[in-house]
């Protein structure tokens, strides 16, 4: 695919809006490809509404907002439910069903990963819960490996939580195994 229309949302708190920077980051600086992010804020510092948007593309981006994105990650039932009418025909839907209860949408691909629970039962702290999502990302888009994503990871991680983070990202790389390069 040309180019990747992403929009990650959830509440403040989450993550959603540093995995989206770790993404486009990862992007740029070790797939040789072209990226923009950008982040909206609800009114609550912690608890508000959230959203990201990245664009990765192998050429020039000359708007940096996504209208429809082909995938959409929704890490709440609000921001499902305030999001979901965005996304692109035949486009990917990730959530947690810990979460987010789904509704059928004939032209999109619901895919539902139990990240939050596989991460507590895995390493025992919520606080990975946006790295875990972003491995499962990284697998379904298939344009940046995960030791890219390690790399920044360990420009912008204490030392002493790398490790716990390359096992979340492992965790949701491998969770969405059975949707490798669904993108591609």
């Amino acid at each position: 695919m040309e180019r990747h229309n992403l929009v990650f949302t959830g509440s403040g708190g989450q993550g959603v809006i540093t995995a989206a920077v770790i993404l486009a980051e990862t992007a740029v600086l070790h797939e040789g490809l072209v990226a923009v992010q950008s982040q909206t804020y609800g009114a609550a510092a912690r608890g508000g509404s959230t959203r990201a948007d990245v664009i990765i593309a192998k050429s020039e981006i000359l708007f940096p907002k996504v209208l429809q994105p082909n995938l959409l990650v929704s890490l709440t039932q609000e921001a499902y439910s305030l999001n979901y009418p965005i996304l692109r025909p035949g486009g990917i839907l990730i959530s947690d069903p810990k979460f987010v209860n789904t509704e059928k949408k004939v032209d999109a691909i619901a895919i539902q990963l139990p990240m939050y629970q596989g991460v507590m039962d895995e390493i025992g702290k919520p606080i990975v819960y946006n790295v875990c999502m972003l491995g499962a990302v990284a697998r379904i888009i298939g344009i940046v490996k995960p030791e890219s994503i390690m790399k920044v990871l360990e420009t912008r991680i204490p030392r002493g939580f790398l490790e716990m983070n390359q096992k979340a990202l492992e965790l949701g790389y491998d969770m969405a195994a059975p949707y490798e390069n669904f993108m591609n």
